[in-house]
């Protein structure tokens, strides 16, 4: 007998009840965050770098699914691959052949990394981590792994033992016995590979919180020590890889540094099939699978799926012919450039910094004595509030979707699809403009938000 399931049918049936299911049986905080703050839209479609509601209005999404939508939404590319890998039906995941699509993959991928000769596939950026970290303590035999004040590298375990938010580690204690290390400070990572048990140090090359970048020279400079103290460097390129900030890579933005471990994941899936990809050296693959009694000591059930494959492959088909990370360059140069320019226009407005699309807007104390005494008041009730503040209008009036750059920050960060160009510069920088007026004209709508948000930071000490 065959089974009747209509999708599109259960989606007219029950589709209005998201939030309320949401809050029942999913993280019941997400429903009520997005209420308190307004950003409980209902998308009905979406496309490129846009979505549209039921009444046909259209939003500019400038968050791509935290980056996951690097080609925008449902590019026809990868939709394409992924009906004929459906339509192919492959003998996938028995586990005990070679099917060709990871190989064709990996192959794909090392081509951008030509120092790199293996990939292990897995399912996400926190796995591809995981899998880093296991390699790097294996193959060197050590156990502690190096990381930077304010990285993030996932939310599992081991990540998590990388992760320098201590509010994301707060209550998952006891963690890997790994070391924090100042962003930049060479000093500091020299002091603690002297202790000789260090296996790697783990480096987003510009950080996702904050959008800092290394200092220039750093990642070479940490590269010759680590490998004179026999230790791995580790580039977490899962938000910042695949073109994000105009080079297919971020690490390679600067001359010489060739990371031993390369983590990618997000803007790898083409917005559909989740995947993860740790790509390495030889000789440290060779290590882990030392033996064929060793084959699957490290292994993913759905690592290596054709679906995830397929919309790879699709995904650095698409990066190649349409010349994505060019546009992704030129493009993040216009709209960091047109936004610098506005720093000294809005005193609220302290720095504009990155590189590609991949954007830190950041704001600060003002001069003024009438604007100063509302900063203050948001900073007393709750690090973090102003940005919030400029977020809500960008969606409310302008229907742009951002989000800040993580909690307690005064910044936003922008990582819109590789795919924008000028008319989406344009749109964002006349929105963004018209909120930096509202907000020093010392009146209006933000600031009667601010007490919504200063009552709900109050409320949750």
């Amino acid at each position: 007998m065959t089974t009747e399931f209509d999708l599109g049918a259960l989606l007219a049936e029950r589709g209005a009840e998201r939030y309320e299911l949401h809050g029942r049986y999913l993280n019941h905080q997400l429903p009520r965050m997005l209420h308190t703050i307004g950003f409980d839209k209902v998308y009905e479609r979406g496309e490129g770098a846009y979505f549209w509601d039921a009444d046909g209005n259209d939003y500019l999404d400038m968050l791509a699914g935290f980056g996951v939508m690097g080609l925008g939404r449902h590019h026809p590319v990868v939709r394409k691959a992924l009906h004929d890998v459906l339509d192919a039906q492959l003998a996938d995941l028995t586990r005990f052949d070679c099917q060709p699509l990871p190989g064709l993959l990996a192959e794909k991928l090392l081509a951008h990394s030509p120092h790199l000769d293996r990939v292990f596939f897995g399912n996400s950026g926190t796995e591809a981590v995981e899998t880093a970290l296991k390699f790097a303590r294996y193959a060197t035999g050590r156990p502690r792994v190096l990381y930077c004040d304010h990285a993030f590298h996932g939310l599992t375990t081991g990540s998590l033992s990388v992760n320098g938010e201590d509010g994301f580690r707060d209550g998952f204690a006891p963690l890997l016995p790994d070391t924090a290390v100042p962003l930049g400070d060479l000093d500091a990572l020299a002091r603690e590979l002297h202790k000789g048990d260090v296996a790697a140090l783990i480096v987003e090359p510009i950080q996702g919180k904050g959008v800092h970048e290394t200092p220039p020279g750093y990642l070479r400079a940490a590269q010759e020590l680590l490998h004179k103290h026999k230790a791995l460097l580790i580039a977490d390129e899962v938000q910042t890889g695949l073109g994000r900030t105009g080079d297919f890579y971020a690490h390679q933005h600067e001359e010489g540094v060739e990371p031993d471990l390369v983590c990618v994941a997000k803007a790898l899936s083409g917005g559909y099939v989740p995947v993860g990809a740790t790509l390495g050296k030889d000789w440290i693959f060779k290590k882990v699978y030392s033996s064929m009694d060793r084959v699957l000591v490290h292994s993913a059930s759905f690592g290596s799926n054709a679906q995830a494959m397929a919309a790879g492959l699709a995904v650095l088909s698409v990066l190649e012919n349409e010349q994505i990370v060019a546009n992704a360059r030129a493009t993040g140069d216009s709209l960091r450039s047109r936004l610098a320019a506005l720093v000294d226009k809005y005193e609220l407005l302290a720095d504009v910094r990155g590189r590609g699309l991949m954007i830190g807007i950041e704001f600060g104390k003002p001069r003024s004595l009438k604007l100063r005494s509302r900063w203050t008041m948001l900073q007393a009730a709750r690090k973090g509030l102003f940005a919030q503040m400029v977020v809500v209008p960008l969606l409310q009036r302008h229907r742009i979707l951002t989000q800040v750059s993580g909690d307690h920050l005064e910044v936003i960060k922008l990582i819109p699809p590789l795919i924008v160009g000028e008319r989406e510069v344009d749109r964002f920088v006349d929105a963004f403009t018209a909120v930096m007026d509202d907000a020093h004209s010392g009146g209006g709508l933000m600031w009667d938000f601010s007490k919504t948000l200063v009552k709900q930071a109050v409320a949750k000490r």
